[in-house]
């Protein structure tokens, strides 16, 4: 949430499935892009379901040095292309 993607707490398990709606891209643009331009790996919502579209997984299940650097590198790529 904090870094402008809206999301549930997860309850129990290590991934999360933040909203990408407001960046205007398809999960699947979100989750190449950001790979590429700050080499953070999610999966693409839509890998789940065509319900999943808006939607991407992130893994949680590493150190929180690495979880803290990949959120760093989420909030800049977020702000670089949020539109609402």
């Amino acid at each position: 949430n904090e870094i402008g993607l809206p999301c549930f707490e997860p309850k129990g398990a290590f991934y999360a499935f933040p909203s990408i709606k407001g960046t205007g891209m398809t999960s699947e643009e979100f989750a190449e892009r950001l790979l590429i331009e700050e080499k953070v790996a999610v999966v693409p919502g839509t890998a789940f379901g065509q319900c999943g579209e808006g939607y991407v997984r992130c893994c949680y299940a590493t150190s929180l040095a690495d979880i803290e650097e990949a959120l760093s590198k989420m909030k800049r790529f977020v702000a670089r292309y949020q539109t609402v």
